[in-house]
């Protein structure tokens, strides 16, 4: 066991520093939230390339719990990584002043995770870096993300690893104990949890993705069910816009 994981581990490494060299950039930066998921990432880049050549950048908010910006700020002092912090208070007040403006939980969400990825890409052309992803396959899967929000990114070293995954990779790869143990949240309101808005723990949600895959997505429980209502209707997420590109 402890082999096989050490080979996935080894594949995402040289998938990440295959991509940085064929990219010709200098670095990468990561969104780096305090959670296990940009935390294990984040980890992924600097036994990539180098500590050194990473960076880390924290994004809160007004709303955001301070311990998860600490806990940011320890994980990149303890990858030896360099860590910046950028309130995006600022352009969320920008926002605010345009006309019809509608101030609600998903608005606001959204718009704080597409104005989180437009900074990233705004420090990584600055700096020609590419900008590295955190989003994992359970997520990926449901479509608990922001279109062009956080599931954008040049990289993606976790997509392929279930949440539960995540946490199995984190633990070898020796992430602070604070950043495993936390509930898992987006930040992008007071009190929010997944689980909580999903209605599962990301246990049932694995389980079920791993059976609904074994029996050609046909539900056989509850909680199938209603994980798989999530695959479908979030499948708009999943792939590219409609065109007729490839007719013309």
């Amino acid at each position: 066991m402890a082999a096989e994981l050490g080979c996935r581990m080894g594949q995402v490494e040289q998938m990440i520093r295959y991509a940085y060299w064929n990219s010709g950039c200098t670095g990468i930066i990561v969104g780096v939230s305090g959670g296990v998921d940009s935390a294990l990432a984040a980890a992924f880049c600097c036994r990539a390339i180098g500590p050194d050549k990473v960076l880390g950048l924290s994004l809160p908010t007004s709303v955001s719990n301070p311990q998860d910006e600490k806990d940011a700020q320890e994980l990149c002092a303890g990858l030896g990584m360099e860590h910046r912090v950028v309130s995006i208070d600022p352009m969320l007040a920008a926002f605010k002043t345009l006309p019809g403006f509608v101030e609600s939980p998903y608005l606001l969400g959204n718009l704080m995770a597409r104005i989180r990825m437009t900074v990233l890409y705004y420090y990584a052309n600055r700096d020609h870096r590419l900008v590295c992803g955190t989003s994992n396959r359970s997520e990926y899967l449901l479509g608990y993300c922001t279109k062009y929000g956080d599931n954008a990114a040049d990289i993606q070293p976790i997509v392929h690893f279930y949440k539960t995954e995540v946490y199995e990779m984190a633990r070898e790869m020796k992430i602070p104990k604070p950043i495993l143990t936390k509930t898992p949240s987006a930040g992008l309101w007071a009190g929010q949890s997944d689980e909580g808005e999903i209605g599962l723990s990301y246990a049932e949600i694995d389980a079920a993705l791993k059976n609904l895959d074994a029996n050609g997505w046909k539900a056989a429980s509850p909680a199938e069910e209603k994980v798989l209502a999530r695959v479908q209707k979030n499948t708009h997420k999943r792939q590219p816009a409609p065109n007729l590109l490839t007719v013309l």
